[in-house]
């Protein structure tokens, strides 16, 4: 059923992109504005990877530099039957993640160090797994084109607006039509994108609680991160909002409960629907997931901070997610 409401609002967001292309310049403005997109998503099907780790800063680290970090996602892409992805830290104070990647042949994992420093190791286990799950599904590819399409939507209503519309036989849009273009035609696909994300969220929750074999990991490092989000801000998300579906919590600063214009579902509802999973496994409950937990709380590995992949020598090898 994701799948299909997944499709039917991809659809949705192509056919306003293209209604928006025929009030322009008629069918052979929808046309123009297909091969446009096209173009676009061409780009960023080969590029969207290398442009948003660096709008981050992230850098990759490997076996040498981060260990533990790099066997913790090796273990878990072996468990998925994933191809082992690249691993990135971003150095940044809210704990948070995003997965990229056109295909999972080649994906990236990308964390904060806020993150590595404030979760436990099964925890970060449960995040790495959600991320995974977003490169199996292929919806790192997916949420770049709504992103592309719903950007070349904008873009083009604010070029109709300048052209007031398709003017054959008196069928335009006018001024007052090109107007309203312009405001709704963008909202309508700011809508349909965060559609999309969150009915993503849901699943990848749903695949990544699988993988590790315990929900509840995963539910306890969703409140920790979201506690987190409300009193560290991410500038570099602040300057780039568009990106802001990737992560596993929404970055931005005034985000709120699960409505229109939310990127992510509401964490509660997330967790809930954890719950249910953990019990249909009958999986063992995690410690305690309530809203008032503390803030911060240990490391991954029983050390209070993540010092880099720069400092100091390897610190052994991982032991695994469990055991």
């Amino acid at each position: 059923m994701n799948y299909l409401r997944t499709a039917m609002l991809l659809a949705g967001l192509t056919a306003l992109f293209m209604g928006v292309g025929y009030l322009i310049g008629g069918a052979s403005g929808a046309m123009i504005a297909l091969v446009i997109a096209a173009a676009t998503n061409l780009f960023t099907y080969w590029n969207s990877d290398r442009m948003v780790l660096s709008m981050y800063g992230a850098h990759q680290v490997d076996r040498a530099s981060a260990p533990e970090l790099v066997g913790l996602v090796a273990e878990l892409a072996g468990r998925a039957g994933l191809p082992m992805p690249r691993v990135f830290v971003m150095d940044e104070a809210q704990p948070n993640a995003f997965a990229t990647g056109r295909n999972p042949e080649n994906a990236a994992v990308a964390v904060t160090t806020g993150l590595m420093n404030q979760l436990s190791r099964e925890e970060l286990a449960g995040v790495i797994a959600h991320e995974l799950a977003h490169i199996k599904h292929h919806d790192t590819l997916l949420m770049t084109i709504t992103a592309t399409i719903a950007g070349a939507i904008s873009m083009l209503a604010q070029f109709g607006m300048f052209f007031g519309g398709h003017r054959d036989n008196n069928s335009g849009p006018g001024i007052v039509g090109s107007i309203l273009m312009m405001i709704l035609a963008p909202l309508g696909a700011m809508l349909v994108q965060m559609a999309i994300s969150r009915t993503r969220e849901y699943a990848a929750d749903d695949l990544g609680a699988r993988i590790v074999g315990q929900p509840m990991w995963l539910a306890s490092a969703l409140v920790k991160i979201e506690g987190a989000a409300h009193q560290v801000p991410n500038y570099d998300a602040e300057r780039n909002p568009a990106t802001a579906h990737m992560f596993i919590i929404n970055p931005l600063s005034g985000h709120g409960v699960d409505n229109l214009f939310a990127t992510h579902p509401s964490t509660q509802n997330r967790i809930a629907a954890l719950q249910r999973l953990a019990a249909e496994l009958g999986a063992q409950a995690a410690p305690s997931v309530g809203a008032n937990e503390n803030y911060p709380p240990q490391g991954p590995w029983g050390r209070s901070s993540w010092r880099g992949p720069s400092r100091g020598p390897s610190r052994g090898p991982s032991r695994g997610p469990w055991g």
